[in-house]
């Protein structure tokens, strides 16, 4: 994955993710998954964004450089994963909803539980960062200078099989369309409408 494609706005990154594949090594082994679902969030401009009150100790890394990791915690429970996009100093990141798993199906099922189908091992933000294994320490990590956690470019996915939508759960600006995804992908998350969600314009 070259630094130009994940310098540019995140609604533009976000498609072009589909099909890059997320690898992370830890102790316990490998797993790569091939992206199939993604959400652009701005900076100030983007009320559903963490950057949208300014920069903060705890999104820092939002506002780059590109290529990097930003990942937080949801609700106190789950981890998600960003990846940071745009230039240096300006808020960016794309975060990663959904995806395969290619390598490492095995240790991904003992990190989700053995009953659960291939499908939805990496379905929704937390479920992808449990199966791949990304947490907390992993915050800021390089995606491009072969660290613990690689994003490459996978496959490309076909245009004619991008879909685009609004974004999932989230109460303001819910209904920017900056939502990409593959169309009849079985790995994913339906869509679902915060109940907080208040009737907003924009993108």
């Amino acid at each position: 994955m070259n630094v130009d494609v994940l310098a540019r706005p995140a609604e533009e990154v976000a498609p072009r993710l589909l099909g890059s594949v997320l690898t992370c090594t830890t102790p316990e082994g490998t797993v790569s998954i091939a992206i199939t679902e993604t959400e652009a969030y701005s900076g100030t401009a983007d009320p559903a964004s963490h950057a949208y009150r300014g920069r903060t100790p705890r999104n820092a890394v939002m506002f780059g450089p590109p290529g990097h990791l930003y990942v937080y915690r949801s609700h106190g429970l789950h981890w998600c994963a960003n990846v940071v996009t745009g230039t240096d100093g300006t808020a960016s990141a794309v975060l990663i909803r959904a995806g395969r798993v290619i390598e490492g199906e095995d240790l991904a099922r003992k990190r989700r539980g053995e009953e659960v189908e291939s499908p939805r091992l990496a379905r929704g933000p937390g479920n992808f960062c449990q199966a791949l294994g990304v947490t907390g320490e992993h915050d800021g990590a390089d995606l491009l200078a072969g660290t613990s956690v690689v994003l490459s470019a996978g496959e490309s996915a076909p245009a004619a099989l991008i879909q685009v939508g609004p974004r999932v759960g989230v109460s303001k600006a819910h209904d920017w369309q900056h939502r990409f995804y593959l169309a009849g992908d079985p790995t994913v998350s339906a869509y679902r409408l915060s109940p907080r969600a208040k009737p907003s314009t924009g993108a």
